[in-house]
C-alpha cells in the first residue's frame, strides 16, 4: 500500500532526525518523520538523563565555534520550552599530571583563551578547596570553565518532537526495511510491514542503524557500546553544584567523565568515553560486564572516595555510531539523487543539538555552509585514527 507523499521523509527520530524535521518544516517543506516504536526510543543514544555540553575540543576551532552557537541555542530552548533542560553548571577538566602542549586539556585551555573565554586554571590546592569531593593530590592541574554543563537529553528530545508535530511534521510509526531507489533517484521507503511512503527526498538520520539502511557506509561507520552508571548517594550536597559540576577526569587518557547529582532523577551519572565494544545495534544485548564495574570502582577509588561504595542503581551501554575519524557525517549521497545522510555522532553529537537542524537542512538544500566541509561524504582508510580530542583511544 502506498501512503501519502511528503517533500522530505526523515528516517530516525533521534536528535539528528527530530531537529532536521523541525528546521525543514520551518523552511516550508512537507515533512514526515518515521521511526519504530515508542518515542523516545529506549535504545536510542539520545534517550538518557543527561549529555555533556562542552566547548572544549582541544585545538579544534570549528567544534568550539559550533558549541558556542549551540549553547546560545540551548538557552533559547529553555525559554521556548518554558523549562530548564540545559543546566549551565560549568565544567571541570582535571589532569593527574601537569597539562602540556598537545594534550587535550592544555590545547582546550589555550583555545578558550584565544577565542575570548575565561577558563580558570587550577592547581591541586585550588582543586581540593573548590571541589572537595575530588581525592586530594590525585589531580594536580586543569581548569574550570563556567560556560558549559549538561542537557537533559531525553527530555530535550521529547520537547523537540512535540515542537515538530506542532508545526505540522507528520509522525509515522514503522521500521524502514529499505530505501526505494529507481534509476539512481530516491522514491521513498518501504517498511518492514510492506507499507510504502513516497517522498522527493529522504534523510537518513538513523544513528547506528544508518549503515544497515545504507550498506555502502558499513566500511565507514560502526556501532560501539560504552558503559554508563547511575550511582545513588545518601547525602548528595557534596556532589551538587557549585561543589561538584560536570567533569572530565584526565579524559583523553582514561575516558571517564560525569555529572553532578541529577535534580530530577536523584542519581550521579558517570560514564566512559573510550574505545567501547563493537555491538550489533539490532541483535546484541547491551549489558554492562563485571569488568566494566570493576573499572568504575577503581576509577572512583583514586578520584571520588565518597562514591567508592555508592550503590549502582542503573547501567546501560550507550550506543555510538562511530565514523572512522569520529567526525559527523552530513552530506548528500554521491551517487543517489535525493538522499542525504545525517549521522555519525561518534559519542559527541548531542551537544550540537540546536545547530544540527539548520546544518542538516543546509546540506539537503545544498546551501554553502563552512561547517559542512568537515562532515562531507568521504572515503576513509581502514587505518584512519579517531580525531575526537576528548576521547580515550586505548
Amino acid at each position: 500500500m502506498v501512503r501519502d507523499n511528503a517533500d522530505i521523509l526523515v528516517i530516525g527520530a533521534g536528535i539528528f532526525g527530530a531537529t532536521a524535521a523541525v528546521e525543514l518544516s520551518l523552511r516550508g517543506y512537507i515533512v514526515a518523520l518515521i521511526d519504530e516504536g515508542v518515542h523516545p526510543h529506549p535504545l536510542a543514544a539520545t534517550t538518557d538523563i543527561s549529555k555533556v555540553v562542552r566547548m572544549e575540543y582541544g585545538a579544534d576551532d570549528q567544534y568550539m565555534e559550533m558549541v558556542e552557537d549551540s549553547i546560545e541555542g540551548f538557552h533559547a530552548w529553555n525559554d521556548r520550552f518554558e523549562e530548564v533542560l540545559y543546566h549551565e553548571t560549568g565544567v571541570t577538566m582535571f589532569t593527574r599530571e601537569a597539562m602540556v602542549p598537545g594534550g587535550f586539556e592544555f590545547e582546550s585551555f589555550e583555545t578558550l583563551l584565544r577565542r575570548g573565554h575565561s577558563p580558570e586554571r587550577l592547581g591541586p590546592e585550588e582543586i581540593t578547596r573548590r571541589f572537595p569531593a575530588w581525592k586530594p593530590g590525585e589531580y594536580v592541574d586543569g581548569f574550570f570553565h563556567a560556560v558549559g554543563g549538561y542537557a537533559e537529553s531525553g527530555r530535550v528530545l521529547t520537547h523537540v518532537r512535540k515542537w515538530s508535530e506542532a508545526i505540522g511534521v507528520r509522525r509515522i510509526d514503522g521500521r524502514v526495511a529499505k530505501i526505494d531507489i529507481k534509476k539512481g533517484r530516491v522514491q521513498g521507503v518501504t517498511t518492514s510491514k510492506g507499507q510504502r511512503f513516497m517522498a522527493d527526498h529522504v534523510v537518513v538520520a538513523a544513528g547506528s542503524w544508518t549503515p544497515v539502511l545504507v550498506p555502502e557506509l558499513a566500511s565507514e561507520m560502526k556501532a560501539t557500546g560504552h558503559p554508563v552508571f547511575h550511582l545513588a548517594v545518601d547525602e548528595h550536597s557534596p556532589f551538587t553544584p557549585p561543589l561538584f559540576v560536570v567533569f572530565t577526569a584526565d579524559v583523553a587518557r582514561t575516558g571517564w567523565y560525569g555529572f553532578p547529582h541529577h535534580p530530577v532523577e536523584g542519581v550521579i551519572k558517570i560514564a566512559n568515553h573510550g574505545v567501547g565494544v563493537a555491538i550489533d545495534p539490532v541483535h546484541d544485548e547491551r549489558a554492562i560486564t563485571a569488568a566494566n564495574e570493576q573499572s568504575l570502582r577503581q576509577f572512583l577509588s583514586f578520584t571520588f572516595p565518597g562514591l567508592v561504595d555508592a550503590p549502582i542503581v542503573f547501567t546501560r551501554l550507550c550506543l555510538y555510531c562511530d565514523t572512522r575519524d569520529e567526525h559527523l557525517w552530513i552530506d548528500h549521497h554521491p551517487e543517489i539523487e535525493g538522499l542525504t545522510i545525517a549521522s555519525g555522532g561518534s559519542g559527541h553529537g548531542f551537544k550540537f543539538a540546536p545547530v544540527l537542524g539548520p546544518l542538516i537542512a543546509d546540506a539537503v538544500e545544498s546551501i554553502p555552509n563552512a561547517w559542512l566541509e568537515k562532515f562531507r561524504w568521504r572515503k576513509l582508510s581502514p587505518v584512519t585514527s579517531g580525531e575526537e580530542a576528548a576521547r580515550y583511544h586505548g
